[in-house]
């Protein structure tokens, strides 16, 4: 139980990802911890102490000035008690609250009083996240040490579409437990690409794939989580790229591996999740093409492979691809194993839209003498398995050529 005896107070701030507390309670009493739960009043319009207080087994606290508690100035002991306070899901309301260091309410007043870390999973919309206030506001608490989980970005309650959806409770609990745990990529450097790429045709029409680019952000989290410094070199996609995670956006095949050379040097690790376009048009037209003649003929040449030209010319780095098959799968993954000279491939199976724009996946991962299976679950939850399992193979390969 990677959370035992760690004492946890979870803040839940209003909003309808209020909901979504209940499991991530649940979890991480699951894994161990001492969880009291500190509601604010609008938190209260979205779910009742009662389903809270029965997840956790302790009473929920609300009110600051409750004579019950305050008698033995509670407010103090219960921010003296905590490991760590997590705010899920932490509303613009609240984030501007502790941002300004206002002490209005429970939950404010204990990330005064608490000297322990405190971690904010935000949730509100699209636009309430990107307002200028808002950020400036999260600028301010990270330089204060807040540790920020998400947003993620995807569809919202209100029918928007865009950031600011509350990371899924296992994200949250991934993050906690890396909090308290041994960060197995402590000090390490890690490139990583992610996404489509895009191949112009015409001003108006390019070749392209349906990568979402979701199992590459989610492997960018887990990565941070793991201690690891990130680099992201991204194909089109609008997910938001985790605190503190360098982001360098392309377009194409050539300006990804453009990138992802001028970046490699002086990293150690290289994870390639991005769908490449394995070809290029030979001649891209200046105009838009009509639609005139009944058919039209393209001419295609290939991109560079840029997994195997970091392998081949950054030995050094620990590399890690990615095999999207629709057939023969563990023969498709050993082979760019071993022609690509690999250290670890990842494979999945995509007939019938498997693994695209979805939030599960499952994995096949193989490695010079060994192979282990991911069962489906969340891409979060796959992401953190597959940076453990990446983990414990690249710091043995490590110890191993230190005592070479």
């Amino acid at each position: 139980m990677p959370l035992r005896n760690k004492k946890i107070i979870l803040g839940i701030s209003g909003g309808i990802a209020a909901y979504k507390a209940a499991e991530l309670t649940r979890l991480l009493v699951k894994a161990g911890a001492d969880v009291r739960v500190v509601m604010t009043a609008a938190a209260e319009a979205f779910i009742t102490p009662m389903t809270l207080q029965a997840l956790s087994g302790h009473e929920v606290r609300g009110a600051l000035f409750d004579p019950a508690h305050e008698a033995a100035m509670g407010h103090i002991e219960l921010a003296r008690w905590a490991d760590l306070i997590v705010i899920a899901p932490a509303s613009a309301n609240t984030l501007a609250r502790l941002a300004q260091g206002l002490a209005d309410d429970l939950l404010s007043t204990l990330c005064l009083a608490n000297p322990n870390p405190v971690m904010a999973a935000p949730a509100m919309n699209q636009q309430m996240w990107t307002h200028p206030a808002t950020q400036r506001n999260m600028s301010l608490l990270t330089q204060r040490g807040v540790q920020l989980i998400g947003p993620a970005s995807g569809e919202q309650a209100c029918g928007d579409t865009g950031p600011g959806r509350m990371e899924e409770p296992a994200t949250i609990l991934a993050a906690v437990t890396a909090h308290f745990g041994e960060q197995q990529l402590a000090g390490r450097k890690l490139l990583l690409t992610l996404g489509p790429t895009r191949e112009p045709l015409d001003p108006v029409r390019f070749l392209s794939n349906r990568s979402s680019g979701k199992m590459g952000m989610a492997l960018a989290r887990a990565a941070v989580n793991a201690g690891a410094d990130v680099t992201i070199v991204a194909g089109p996609t609008a997910l938001p790229e985790p605190q503190g995670v360098k982001r360098i956006n392309v377009e194409t095949a050539a300006q990804m591996h453009h990138h992802v050379m001028q970046e490699a040097a002086g990293k150690d690790i290289f994870i390639a999740t991005a769908a490449v376009s394995d070809y290029r048009a030979a001649d891209i037209s200046a105009q838009k093409i009509k639609k005139s003649a009944e058919q039209i003929e393209l001419t295609l040449v290939k991109n560079p492979d840029i997994l195997a030209d970091v392998s081949a010319s950054f030995p050094q780095l620990f590399c890690v691809g990615f095999a999207a098959e629709t057939q023969d799968l563990e023969k498709h993954a050993r082979d760019k194993l071993t022609n690509k000279r690999l250290d670890m491939i990842a494979a999945n199976p995509v007939n019938d839209g498997l693994g695209f724009d979805r939030d599960d996946n499952s994995l096949e991962v193989f490695w010079p003498g060994g192979q282990q299976s991911l069962p489906v679950s969340s891409k979060q939850q796959l992401a953190a398995a597959l940076i453990e399992l990446l983990a414990n193979h690249y710091n043995k390969d490590h110890k191993r050529h230190a005592s070479d």
